[in-house]
């Protein structure tokens, strides 16, 4: 009998700290694709969904895609849409049943209003309607808070371990690999969860440097241990009041319940003795611009506290200013604006005009007023075919706006809020991002993959926001304690 697995996901990592709430409308704009539409999106797409679709097919057992509903990191998810996408998973789940196993896709900081722990609520929904004997297997982003619930509700869970993530779709290979063993009898997967009293500052996640560099490398080694299936360390989602925040550990082992928890206890034994390298350095703005002119151009700001990707607006303008007043440099920014998007698209590509734009400063917000040239009008859609943070084919920035100052700097506006993690969003508009001093990318680490090959000097901004690199600056109401660098275990 052909055996059928069951595919769905409510994707999101949400930001508590951030002012606006992630409504139905922004998974509208985003992906809320059901039935073969999946599929379609993904299956030669770099992402975890696409890699899931290859086991499958080549294990010769039948994919049904019920559901997938993501969205760009955005404000916690409003109550009545997170009610609407998970009645709307768990009826389109109904219809297809009966299943001989799932793969879910969580982001792993998924927040609603009325559920903080989002993701442990709607895996344990599923694992509650299929029955204890159910095999359910799935992927986790890197960046998440993971809650005993959400280790509980699953068989493994196994998370990208890179960040930019350009392994997503091995990740989900990796995943689809361990319930095909369980669908085939072939393995019994057991995971542990650590939680360490420890969250790891944001500016230091980039998996191919130190600190993170020999921590993985570890994970790695340990990883080859037999009875060992499967190792993530989770990072965490620093921008996210709930009481899971924090970096976190996964060891699923075949049937060995103490081996599983021996090697995670050894890797939290590690980040602890080490807990002092996990920090990081802060560069404000004033210091960054005078680190520019010593470094090999063009050279990549980070713009930490508008890290769309961390669910900040996309609008801060402290770099931009920074930059204007100085005036020395050539600049690349895009800033989230639809409204001055509608204000130039009154006017013709080449024409001169002065351009207002509302953006978000350290104590709210402010209008500026540039003297601009319009080089280009776009529908904002592009598409990206290499690994990139995201694992993203096709993009969508809607209606957008190039404009230029007259030293040569481009500002670019967009109607919707799309991260930086591909350089398409420039080439698409005929934005040659080497012609450039200086770009601005709100950003942490993900932007890396896209642009570190044409930026060879890279600094990271302690800018403010909603995504400011340093956490102890956020007032937290549910986080676990004692947690490192709040407190000292």
């Amino acid at each position: 009998m052909l055996r059928r697995i069951a595919l769905l996901g409510i994707y999101h990592e949400s930001n508590t700290f951030a002012l606006s709430p992630t409504t139905l409308t922004d998974f509208e704009n985003g992906h809320s694709l059901t039935g073969n539409d999946i599929r379609k999106e993904y299956q030669d797409a770099h992402h975890e969904v696409g890699g899931m679709i290859e086991v499958i097919d080549r294990a010769g057992m039948e994919l049904v895609p019920v559901v997938f509903s993501e969205a760009t990191p955005g404000g916690t998810i409003s109550a009545e849409t997170y009610e609407t996408l998970l009645d709307q998973m768990l009826e389109k789940l109904d219809a297809v049943l009966p299943v001989d196993g799932v793969l879910v896709v969580p982001h792993g900081a998924g927040v609603s209003e009325d559920f903080p722990d989002m993701d442990g609520h709607w895996i344990s929904k599923i694992r509650k309607k299929l029955g204890p004997d159910m095999p359910i297997v799935g992927t986790l982003d890197l960046h998440a808070n993971v809650s005993p619930l959400m280790a509980e509700s699953a068989n493994a869970l196994v998370s990208y371990k890179k960040n930019p993530h350009i392994d997503q779709r091995q990740t989900g290979k990796a995943a689809a690999e361990i319930l095909v063993k369980m669908v085939n009898s072939e393995a019994k997967p057991i995971q542990a969860l650590i939680q360490i009293p420890l969250a790891i500052s944001i500016e230091q996640h980039f998996t191919s440097n130190e600190p993170c560099k020999s921590l993985y490398a570890l994970a790695d080694e340990l990883s080859k241990m037999e009875g060992i299936l499967s190792i993530s360390i989770l990072l965490g989602f620093p921008y996210a009041d709930v009481q899971e925040m924090g970096t976190s550990l996964i060891v699923v082992s075949d049937n060995h319940a103490d081996l599983a928890t021996r090697i995670g206890k050894q890797l939290e034994s590690y980040i602890l003795d080490n807990r002092d390298l996990f920090i990081g350095i802060k560069n404000d703005i004033p210091a960054t611009i005078d680190m520019i002119g010593q470094k090999e151009k063009p050279v990549l700001l980070l713009d930490m506290g508008d890290n769309i990707g961390g669910g900040s607006p996309g609008n801060n303008i402290c770099l931009l200013e920074g930059l204007e007043e100085d005036g020395t440099y050539k600049y690349f920014v895009c800033l989230y604006d639809p409204e001055a998007v509608q204000r130039a698209s009154k006017h013709q590509p080449g024409e001169t005009f002065s351009l207002s734009m509302n953006g978000t400063v350290k104590d709210g917000s402010k209008n500026i007023e540039l003297e601009v040239k319009l080089l280009r009008l776009s529908d904002g859609h592009f598409t990206e075919a290499n690994p990139r943070h995201g694992g993203q084919a096709n993009y969508d920035m809607g209606k957008t706006a190039v404009v230029a100052r007259p030293n040569g700097s481009v500002i670019m506006l967009t109607s919707l809020r799309v991260p930086p993690f591909s350089l398409g969003q420039l080439t698409s508009c005929d934005v040659d991002p080497e012609a450039f001093d200086v770009i601005i990318a709100k950003g942490v680490v993900a932007p890396l993959a896209a642009y570190a090959p044409v930026c060879p000097s890279i600094i990271q901004v302690n800018t403010p926001g909603v995504t400011q690199a340093d956490m102890t600056m956020f007032s937290y109401k549910n986080r676990r304690k004692p947690l490192f660098p709040f407190e000292n275990p």
